[in-house]
This record gives C-alpha cells, sequence and structure tokens, in this order.
C-alpha cells in the first residue's frame, strides 16, 4: 500500500482511494482516524457470513482488522517512507455473530520503528460489545525510491 499526501484529508481519501479493493467490497466505514489509532465498523450481510443465513466467516474478521491495521499504518508513516506491506499477523477468533449485526474495530499502533509498525485489533459486536477477534501484525515499511 502507499501513502496519501495530506493528513487533513487522509481520512476521506483513504476510503476513497481504496474503494475498488478489498475495503471497498467489504463496505468498511471509517469512524476515527489519526496517527497511531483508528476506529472503523463493517455492517453485515449475508455476502460475508460463511453462507446466506449462517455465521460470520473468519476471514471477514481477519480482512476487516488487517484493512484497520493498514489505514492505521498509512496514518502513521514516518519520514521517507512510502507505504508498507503486511509482515506477519496472528488473530484469534473467540466469537461469531450473524448478518443481522455490525462488526467494530478499533486498532493501535504498539511500536512505531524506522523499518516496522506493530498493531494491535480489537474486534467486536456492535450489538453486545462482545469480542469476535483480536489481531496483531508487523508491518513492514517500505523506503521512498530514491
Amino acid at each position: 500500500m502507499t501513502a496519501i499526501s495530506t493528513q487533513a484529508d487522509l481520512g476521506p481519501a483513504l476510503v476513497e482511494k481504496y474503494r475498488s479493493g478489498l475495503t471497498g467490497l467489504l463496505g468498511i466505514e471509517l469512524v476515527d482516524l489519526a496517527p497511531g489509532r483508528i476506529e472503523a465498523r463493517l455492517p453485515l450481510r449475508d455476502a460475508l457470513m460463511l453462507r446466506r443465513g449462517d455465521l460470520l466467516h473468519a476471514g471477514t474478521s481477519v480482512a476487516f482488522a488487517d484493512s484497520c491495521a493498514g489505514w492505521g499504518c498509512l496514518a502513521s508513516l514516518p519520514e521517507h517512507v512510502s507505504g508498507f506491506t503486511t509482515a506477519e499477523l496472528k488473530v484469534n477468533l473467540v466469537g461469531t455473530t450473524r448478518a443481522d449485526d455490525t462488526l467494530a474495530c478499533v486498532a493501535t499502533m504498539v511500536h512505531g520503528g524506522r523499518t516496522t509498525q506493530v498493531w494491535d485489533a480489537s474486534v467486536t459486536r456492535e450489538s453486545d460489545g462482545r469480542a469476535i477477534a483480536h489481531f496483531r501484525c508487523t508491518q513492514f515499511l517500505l523506503a521512498d525510491a530514491r
């Protein structure tokens, strides 16, 4: 992923820039974005479930958390870094839900170095605040080409 140029328009610019990708397909809604922290929500629908009328597909939770951590990383890139790639991720799936619910995610940067960032994300059900997934990833930062 590559950086967005201006901090002031970062949130709307991210949503627009990645609308044609997986985040747009999922339907992720940005709630708040600042360096080191992001909040987002994902209204659920049958296409994101294991099958129509069934429980949440694990990949939906992982893709949601990874996308949030990615957007947070883009909002937190140090100078002379043009983007990043996810180098490692781990998730503990601890709950589920159905299509009549919405997922919420809060992701925070727990390490911001010169070559990597580490992000933790918590995915919960909006209906009752219970956890769905605990996620951690390492983002490898890509230096500007010079």
